[in-house]
């Protein structure tokens, strides 16, 4: 167990920031530290009136909002555990996880809660609305007369109000459950990731160590908080740091996105590749490929000035104060990436998993090298499970402060997913360099067998065709027995050139035979088939492979 502890962080931040802003919602609410404060012992009291105990189970169902941050850190502050559902989920899921996670009570979205029949959820005493703290459904009678006196008990506790030196959290020590996170998945119903407190205090202490953010700065949250990733690092770590946290609260569309980061300007930035691959083919690819621009990037000197003048646009887009973007949760492209780094652009790259709280391994802009995703986390051992583990892939296992408890209820998951001797499958393979980088190649479940048996990784052919023109996404799968490529093609870009759908298609179909001659034989792709609609993805934005896998 480390020495830090996420609460302590918390409490600290809370009294050491009283008067800064902490949490906004875009174009509405926003609450300083001591509002927050506030709104959190109301929320203990609550709980108390309620019988709430330390261990119990609430869940909270929403998209990212400063109703939804403030719920979770009075939940985990108290000492109950949090269970945070992703919208996404159909309603006949979260009734299961509900039921299964035994959460007692639920905080949902006003929007969303209409979708839901009340009858049918089972094991909750009480659902509470998200935005206005009011009671939408009673089970087990009487909360309604909790609700109406918290003011009066609030007042009785604080007569005086609320102080900075009066505001408390629970001491919950670093062994006790935290957080049980059912993952999105791609295939089969949702696992119950149980995290310690320990594992969330491991990651935000990485981060406080090796991200720059300073009370006061500025963060834009825009990736689903009820995802590991989102929730370490744009509410957990900022918060931590006594920073202003403003929650995007509409479809995180490039568009949306880039007016908000030009009002709000914040000063680290988190991403998925999707978004960022986005941006880069409309607003940078469409710049540097035409002729003459091409003919002036192969001269020197005017090519360094060509490339400080695209790092200053691409600053800009990005509201033009970020000290770095950090990139995680699929792979980023090699074009992108490698034109990143040719301009100097300060992005890192990390890689995690929700059974890791959720990060494993991370580099900063300075330490990045092409196709890595970073070193391990201070926190964590990291081996190949290979006899070579820098020349010949394996199985990336995972050992340290950050892992998981287990799966929530289910035995046989938790035991099938380590090793005899307590290493964590991560289902990702890898390999390392001479200085301890980490190169994925691909999810174990993903590979394709070539036909003579060879491994073929999926990722790594669709890595190099999302790189050629008028490609926006691309998914490798086999279908009758040969490797066949599905392409979305970018639709937009083709608009603005004025490219028919018909000379599209053609010109994407006709980059297999480029796209071959960079691949083994084995690989060699048979036939791209064009997808008309966008690929159906998870929260995190990952393609659901399974839907288009041969049947």
């Amino acid at each position: 167990m480390i020495h830090e502890n996420l609460l302590n962080y918390f409490e600290e931040s809370i009294q050491s920031n009283w008067e800064l802003k902490a949490l906004s919602d875009y174009n509405g609410t926003s609450f300083l530290y001591k509002d927050v404060a506030e709104k959190i012992a109301k929320y203990h009291l609550l709980f108390e009136q309620a019988g709430i105990n330390q261990g119990d189970k609430i869940a909270i169902i929403g998209k990212n909002s400063a109703g939804w941050a403030v719920s979770f850190m009075a939940t985990i502050g108290y000492g109950a555990v949090t269970v945070p559902i992703l919208p996404d989920f159909t309603p006949k899921d979260i009734y299961h996880i509900l039921e299964h996670s035994d959460s007692k009570l639920l905080f949902i979205s006003d929007f969303i809660w209409p979708n839901y029949n009340a009858d049918q959820i089972k094991g909750l005493d009480a659902v509470f609305s998200l935005e206005t703290f009011q009671l939408l459904a009673d089970y087990k009678g009487g909360f309604q007369e909790i609700l109406d006196k918290i003011d009066l008990l609030f007042k009785e506790k604080f007569p005086a109000g609320l102080t900075n030196k009066e505001f408390k959290l629970a001491k919950i020590s670093n062994e006790k459950l935290a957080q049980i996170s059912y993952t999105s998945g791609t295939t089969g119903f949702s696992k119950g990731v149980m995290l310690n407190h320990n594992s969330l205090a491991a990651n935000v202490r990485f981060a406080r160590n090796n991200m720059p953010l300073n009370a006061g700065d500025k963060i834009l949250s825009f990736l689903p908080l009820g995802h590991s990733y989102g929730l370490a690092f744009e509410l957990l770590f900022p918060f931590s740091k006594g920073c202003h946290i403003t929650f995007l609260t509409k479809t995180p569309s490039p568009q949306v996105i880039m007016k908000a980061f030009s009002e709000i300007k914040p000063n680290l930035i988190l991403s998925v590749p999707l978004i960022i691959e986005k941006i880069f083919k409309n607003q940078i690819i469409p710049q540097i490929s035409k002729p003459a621009m091409r003919i002036l990037l192969k001269t020197p000197i005017i090519n360094e000035i060509i490339y400080k003048k695209i790092l200053a646009k691409l600053t800009t887009v990005f509201g033009g104060e970020f000290k770095e973007l950090v990139i995680g949760g699929a792979a980023f492209c090699p074009r992108g990436e490698a034109f990143f780094k040719r301009i100097g652009f300060p992005f890192a790259i990390g890689y995690g998993m929700t059974e890791c709280g959720p990060l494993v391994s991370y580099a900063s802009w300075t330490e990045f090298r092409p196709g890595a995703v970073g070193k391990p986390v201070d926190t964590l051992q990291i081996k190949i499970d290979s006899s070579d583990p820098i020349n010949e892939i394996g199985e990336i296992l995972i050992k340290g402060e950050n892992v998981m408890l287990g799966y929530y209820k289910n035995e046989d998951a938790t035991k099938a997913s380590f090793t005899s001797d307590g290493w964590l499958k991560s289902g990702d393979l890898g390999h390392f360099d001479k200085d301890g980088f980490i190169y994925i190649k691909g999810r174990n479940k993903n590979i394709l067998l070539g036909p003579s048996g060879q491994n073929i990784y999926p990722e790594e052919v669709e890595s190099k065709l999302v790189d050629m023109s008028y490609v926006m996404e691309s998914l490798v799968v086999m279908r009758n027995k040969k490797i066949t490529a599905l392409v979305y093609p970018n639709y937009d870009k083709a608009k603005s050139n004025k490219i028919d759908n018909e000379t599209l298609y053609k010109i994407i179909k006709a980059h297999r035979k480029e796209l071959n001659k960079h691949l083994p034989a084995y690989s060699a792709v048979s036939e791209i088939e064009i997808q008309e609609k966008e690929f159906e993805k998870t929260p995190k934005q990952s393609i659901k492979r399974y839907l288009y896998q041969e049947k």
